[in-house]
């Protein structure tokens, strides 16, 4: 397709409500509006994002923040030439919200309806930012998962490797409960871990010594735990210091294993990558972030961070994807279901197991 495409995205698959307008013309994409309504302090009192809470939220704000992104883009719905939405993986609520919604208002206005895989999403992202012609190998690395993914075209993912149970983010948010620091983690951590000595505390590296590019997070999580209770038998509790240093440890065994698994990932692509990309929320960690592009220099393989508005969850980035999807002929439907799982090699064996529902990733 040659002709300028402008796309309207919704995104409600966890606890960001969002919407944005992507226009492809003959000067190469562009981000027209890009609306973000985040529910931290819906949640915060919970420790985690409450799926009920978190699905009435999206319910009553979806609406606004779609409107919202149609004013900011200076267009109206006669302008858009069709609907992208985030159709799974997620939080069976929320997507479903976002989908009825999209639902209406394709067949309202008769506009196609392209239905999205939230992590194709962020692993299209950087040819939106960067042009990044395939293959290229994608970290995506969130508080929901955690895999290695060599991007062959618009729906061809190959799975390489990934976590085999908890995500860094949901690792990093899981240490900052057990060190009584705010939600989300992972911030919270990182800034704790700035003014800690990340050698004071001998963490494992999990999987290290084990070949590919599978990584696993709770064992980390529980040693993190006992040091912390074993400070609390020899003290009575933990000090100011003892907490940052616990973080900078934890930070600093993550970031390595991300690091080397990396190297292998990229070794493992076959033929070089065009690039490593990076995505999701934890890629906005620089310590994590550093080590990832010294892997990359190391093997010659250039290295790309989408800003940060576009690793974490965004509608430009679903919006995108039904671009993707249009241009290389796949058909846009309204016949298909929200999906809470919906892993994007169904080829390979699940890292997370299997249910009705499906695999976990």
């Amino acid at each position: 397709m040659d002709r300028t495409l402008t796309l309207l995205g919704i995104e409600s698959s966890c606890d960001d409500t969002a919407a944005a307008v992507v226009r492809l013309g003959q000067a190469g994409p562009e981000i027209l509006s890009s609306q973000v309504l985040g529910q931290t302090t819906l949640h915060e009192v919970f420790g985690g994002v409450v799926p009920e809470i978190a699905a009435r939220a999206h319910a009553e704000r979806l609406d606004g923040v779609v409107e919202e992104a149609l004013t900011a883009a200076g267009v109206t719905l006669d302008q858009i030439d069709a609907i992208a939405v985030t159709a799974g993986p997620g939080l069976i609520g929320g997507v479903l919200s976002g989908v009825m919604l999209a639902r209406g208002l394709a067949a309202a206005r008769g506009l196609p309806l392209v239905p999205v895989n939230h992590l194709a999403g962020h692993a299209l992202t950087p040819r939106l930012t960067d042009g990044t012609a395939f293959p290229y190998l994608m970290l995506l690395v969130s508080g929901g998962h955690c895999q290695f993914l060599l991007v062959q075209g618009v729906d061809r993912f190959v799975r390489l490797g990934g976590t085999i149970d908890d995500a860094p983010g949901e690792a990093f948010d899981k240490t900052a409960k057990l060190l009584g620091l705010p939600q989300p983690g992972g911030p919270a951590v990182e800034a704790e871990a700035a003014l800690g000595d990340a050698k004071r505390f001998a963490f494992p590296r999990p999987l290290m010594d084990r070949d590919g590019c599978d990584m696993s997070f709770s064992g980390l999580k529980t040693a993190l735990l006992r040091a912390r209770d074993a400070l609390v038998a020899e003290k009575g509790g933990i000090t100011v210091q003892d907490r940052r240093d616990l973080c900078a440890g934890f930070q600093a065994a993550v970031a390595e294993v991300l690091a080397k698994k990396t190297s292998r990932a990229i070794d493992m692509a076959g033929e070089r990558p065009t690039a490593l990309a990076v995505a999701g929320g934890v890629a906005a960690n620089r310590t994590i972030r550093t080590l990832l592009e010294a892997a990359s220099t190391r093997v010659g393989v250039p290295f790309l961070a989408p800003p940060l508005r576009l690793c974490t969850d965004n509608a430009a980035m679903i919006a995108w994807a039904g671009i993707e999807h249009l241009r290389a002929g796949l058909s846009p439907t309204m016949d298909f279901v929200a999906r809470p799982r919906w892993p994007l090699d169904d080829r390979s064996p699940a890292l997370l197991g299997s249910g009705k529902k499906g695999a976990k990733a």
